[in-house]
């Protein structure tokens, strides 16, 4: 009976550790691109949001500019079902090399003018002078900073360097579509990029 009782006992112990170690597996998974580690979860506006896809920016075709992920609440594999999620999402943005905000500031404009047609480009004209205005606040980006672009419901579009905001809140939802398309979109920034966001694994 003794005997029985160890070995429950010892039975117990190991599932309990298997748990455990199983848990833990699932607290740090991450998706590691260019030695940068992206977590497989985040949380905005209360809500746990899964990692999509991540990748890297190249540009010229050997010049490594960032890594970039993108949060959602729902893996999706496309852009038209990601543009039409209600619920909060994330592009989270972490430098390879320094640059100028202005430079930088330049490059995501053009993005968003290539992949924004007239009448989206009319009724956003404010919004996009105010996302302009983000980058005139910080001199550059350096190696190893973190440019996180939430949209919560909520409270809109929240834009933070390092885990300080800067630049003021959106409210305009398809302001965050027309920055999540310069990714995505069909003239998106980096074709390879894009196909990394939309979940390729390849």
């Amino acid at each position: 009976m003794r005997q029985t009782n160890r070995l429950t006992t010892g039975l117990k112990y190991l599932i309990a550790s298997c748990s455990l170690i199983l848990a833990c597996g699932q607290s740090f998974a991450s998706t590691e691109v260019n030695g940068v580690k992206f977590e497989d979860t985040a949380k905005v506006g209360g809500k746990d949001l899964k990692l999509n896809g991540a990748g890297m920016r190249v540009k010229a075709a050997f010049f490594k500019l960032y890594v970039a992920g993108l949060y959602l609440t729902d893996k999706k594999t496309t852009t038209a079902d990601i543009l039409a999620l209600t619920g909060p999402k994330r592009v989270q943005i972490v430098m390879l090399r320094e640059i100028s905000s202005e430079d930088f500031g330049e490059a995501f404009m053009k993005g968003l003018n290539d992949n924004s047609d007239k009448a989206e480009k009319s009724k956003l004209v404010n919004q996009t002078v105010s996302f302009g205005e983000l980058f005139a606040s910080v001199p550059s980006l350096k190696k190893g900073d973190v440019l996180m672009l939430d949209w919560n419901p909520g409270t809109g579009m929240q834009s933070f360097l390092n885990g300080k905001q800067i630049g003021a809140t959106i409210a305009e939802p398809l302001f965050f579509n027309a920055v999540l398309k310069i990714w995505l979109g069909d003239r998106a920034v980096d074709s390879t990029l894009k196909e990394k966001m939309l979940g390729d694994k390849g």
